[in-house]
């Protein structure tokens, strides 16, 4: 019975009122089922216009399917109109980028009448992030971060903070050293790895008891310019 349900799904690929009023709602539906998805695997850190964008992706995609149909030159007059069309946008998060994808595949099931292959995929995707959140798969049990440290001129930089990285566990390496105020302080940047356990503050006023309380800063998600 499933067998014949999904062959006739794809046998549907005609353009009609009525296939076209479904493959829109059922994307429609699908999209939304995605960005629910989204928000509960992502709750504090999404933005309501790339969920309505995740709405609306699976619909465009499945409107485009429909009007290209199997007409070559249809296909080349809408590939030469969206040509003109440029994106511009900063690199996003992979995950970001995996949701984009996968809102785009199901608009493309639904617009090749690929409707039960469309439903069965996106449950299966969407209850596999649920399963990947809450079992925290992947999460990292230590934490990279850059410190940066000012140390006035008289304190040897080498072995300067060696017994505070000690005690506290953490592990490092020395990135940079570059002088400040005419070469009467140095500043220090590390590569820090901290346990998840660690005590930030503690071992923070650690490292002003020995740099004479002078400028310290913890960046909490480094990048190559932070070096």
């Amino acid at each position: 019975m499933l067998d014949s349900l999904f062959s006739a799904a794809l046998t549907s690929t005609e353009l009609t009122f009525t296939n076209a009023i479904v493959t829109i709602l059922l994307s429609i539906a699908l999209g939304a089922i995605i960005s629910f998805t989204y928000m509960k695997t992502n709750p504090n850190a999404y933005s309501q216009s790339f969920t309505l964008t995740m709405v609306l992706l699976p619909v465009i995609v499945a409107i485009i399917i429909l009007l290209i149909g199997s007409n070559v030159a249809r296909a080349f007059s809408l590939a030469g109109a969206f040509s003109i069309i440029r994106f511009r946008s900063a690199p996003g998060d992979p995950k970001d980028i995996t949701f984009v994808l996968f809102t785009m595949a199901s608009g493309l099931a639904c617009g090749v009448g690929a409707f039960g292959y469309a439903v069965l995929f996106t449950l299966i995707l969407c209850l596999l992030m649920f399963i990947l959140s809450r079992t925290n798969f992947g999460v990292r049990q230590t934490l990279q971060k850059v410190l940066k440290v000012t140390i006035p001129e008289n304190l040897g930089y080498e072995e300067a903070f060696a017994e505070v990285f000690g005690q506290y566990k953490v592990g490092f390496e020395l990135k940079k050293i570059r002088t400040t105020e005419l070469g009467s302080l140095y500043e220090l940047v590390y590569a820090v790895t901290l346990d998840e356990r660690t005590n930030q503050k503690a071992f923070l006023d650690a490292i002003r008891c020995r740099n004479g309380n002078l400028d310290i800063s913890l960046t909490m998600s480094p990048t190559l310019n932070d070096y």
